[in-house]
């Protein structure tokens, strides 16, 4: 009897310890996807109902308050900024020369045709700032173990009320995510992979969104190189740095 109740208490700790911290584990995810700055390349490849198209762009972040992106190509989008302030986000266009502030029931708008929204873009606030976490189980994902995350919103100013996030167990990145709606309708999917160990961090290099509500293949998003912690002049977050 003494051995069976040994058993169960090694047992019993043993589940205890294997069962993760949702808070931890969403804080370690922060310290993967997270940084003081970033200034990065990308490519954004929307597959359409009809045919497919590539959009380059460099940004430079500063946390999660500043934000600026200049596409690149093709001709059509060359030359087109975004700026970011805060919660606050200005287009300019070359091709009327103008500059126009996106807000409201505008955020919610697809950014050139893709699967992203301008809300999706404009959100890079940390997890654990913007929802409270559960762990509800463990599922295995292209031969990876994930912690299966359930996160609530906990403040009012987000886009999604709730998430489903599959975290890698050894690289505490996550390698899918479902958006979902106040009502329970799943709004977006999302897959990350390319995951590769950059300046002492994982970092996913390709991210697939799905907007669940239109057609289409989705939208590839593909870093094509990033540098963390760089020093980033200020006069770049400005709203005339957007017409040079």
């Amino acid at each position: 009897m003494k051995s069976i109740i040994t058993a169960c208490l090694i047992l019993m700790t043993t589940l205890i310890f294997a069962q993760p911290n949702a808070d931890e584990i969403l804080d370690r995810v922060d310290k993967n996807m997270s940084s003081e700055n970033r200034v990065f390349e990308s490519s954004m490849t929307i597959h359409g109902k009809r045919n497919s198209r590539t959009i380059m762009s460099k940004t430079y972040s500063v946390g999660d308050k500043k934000s600026y992106t200049e596409y690149l190509s093709p001709a059509r989008e060359q030359g087109t900024k975004m700026l970011k302030l805060e919660d606050q986000l200005w287009i300019y266009s070359p091709s009327t020369d103008r500059t126009i502030q996106i807000s409201g029931h505008m955020l919610r708008q697809s950014v050139m045709g893709s699967d992203l929204s301008y809300e999706d873009m404009m959100d890079d606030r940390k997890l654990q700032d913007v929802y409270d976490a559960k762990v509800t189980g463990e599922e295995e994902i292209d031969g990876r173990k994930t912690w299966i995350l359930e996160l609530s919103a906990k403040v009012e100013d987000v886009a999604y009320a709730s998430r489903k996030v599959w975290i890698d167990i050894e690289r505490y990145i996550p390698l899918k995510e479902e958006l979902f709606a106040k009502s329970g309708q799943l709004l977006k999917r999302s897959t990350l992979s390319d995951i590769q160990k950059i300046e002492g961090r994982w970092f996913p290099s390709t991210v697939v969104y799905k907007d669940m509500l239109k057609q289409g293949d989705g939208t590839e998003f593909k870093i094509t190189s990033i540098k963390f912690n760089q020093e980033i002049p200020e006069y770049i977050f400005t709203k005339a740095a957007l017409k040079k």
